[in-house]
This record gives structure tokens, C-alpha cells and sequence, in this order.
């Protein structure tokens, strides 16, 4: 399958093609750039380079769709800016602060035990009667008094100080079972 693009562009200067086919999209890839990519890059130095390559092949070849191809340009620079600053500051890391990773990784592990630890512990109360599960939960993960429990749930006190104890012991024995003590 042939494209066959336009004859060179003689007619139209620089300047009308840019006023007619760029400006009025610039503002909209702006802030697209800034929303998607401003945090890692310096959107200024992205708009003017992705203008910069446009206006290099305005001079070359026609383009059929500039705000798709000024769009695609821009987005392309910004990674290929954020790539190089990843580099950059990999290159200029330090030991200390490659320790302070390893560091890092350590917490990662710690955080990883923790959060098995609280699943099996939610699967351990999610195995408890309804009844239980709901004061065990009121009183354990909400923090509520046995009394306002036990006038939530309309039940006594001491109905509330069982159900507590069977919750406690039931998890106990579930996380026994499961490999945590």
C-alpha cells in the first residue's frame, strides 16, 4: 500500500502553519504532559524540544494530522527526558544512599510478614460465628467499650466479655494452626 503525501508545503510560511495547525493545541498538550509526566520532567524544556522536532519535519515532509503528531512527539520526549534523568541519578548515587536501599528492602520483607500475618489473623475473625465476629470486631479493631457494645448490639456485658473470649481463643487457635504464634 503507497501514502502519497502532499507536494512540499511552499504556499504557507512557517509561522501561519504554526498559528493554524500547532497553537491551538498546545495549551491542551501542555497540561497533558503536566498532568501525565510534570512530577518527573521539566514540561518547558519537553514543549519546546517536541516544537523544536516538529518544525524539523514541517521543513522536510508535510504533516497530514499535526495534533496527533505533535501530541505523539511530546509524549515521546518526556519519557526520553525522564529515561535520562533515571540515569543520571543512578549514576550519581551514592553508597550511602545505596545502603539506605538495601535498608529499604529490609522493611519491605518486615511489611510483607506483617501483612500475612494481619491476613490470616481477618481470615481468623472472618471464621468466627456472626455473632461473635461482629463484638470481637467492635471491641478489637474499632476499639468500643464492652458497655457501648453491648447497648449497640442490645446483649449484656457479660455476654459481650464471652463472646470477646471465644473470639480471642478461636483466633488463637486458628493462628496456631496456620503457623503463627
Amino acid at each position: 500500500m503507497r501514502v502519497d503525501y502532499p507536494m512540499k508545503h511552499t504556499s504557507q510560511s512557517k509561522e501561519d502553519w504554526y498559528r493554524q495547525h500547532v497553537e491551538p493545541h498546545a495549551d491542551m498538550i501542555r497540561h497533558w504532559i503536566t498532568v501525565r509526566y510534570g512530577e518527573y520532567c521539566e514540561v518547558d524544556d519537553v514543549m519546546q524540544e517536541s516544537l523544536m522536532k516538529l518544525f524539523e519535519r514541517f521543513e522536510i515532509q508535510p504533516i497530514n494530522s499535526p495534533k496527533a503528531f505533535f501530541f505523539s512527539i511530546a509524549r515521546n520526549t518526556a519519557v526520553s527526558h525522564i529515561r535520562r534523568s533515571k540515569v543520571r541519578t543512578a549514576e550519581s548515587m551514592t553508597d550511602e544512599h545505596a545502603l539506605s536501599i538495601i535498608d529499604e528492602e529490609v522493611c519491605i520483607e518486615e511489611e510483607a510478614a506483617r501483612n500475612h500475618e494481619l491476613e490470616i489473623l481477618t481470615k481468623a475473625i472472618q471464621s468466627l460465628p456472626k455473632k461473635c465476629q461482629k463484638v470481637f470486631t467492635l471491641s478489637k479493631v474499632y476499639g468500643m467499650s464492652y458497655q457501648r457494645i453491648a447497648d449497640e448490639l442490645g446483649i449484656s456485658s457479660n455476654t459481650v466479655a464471652n463472646q470477646i473470649a471465644i473470639g480471642l481463643s478461636k483466633c488463637t487457635e486458628y493462628m496456631r494452626r496456620n503457623g503463627r504464634n
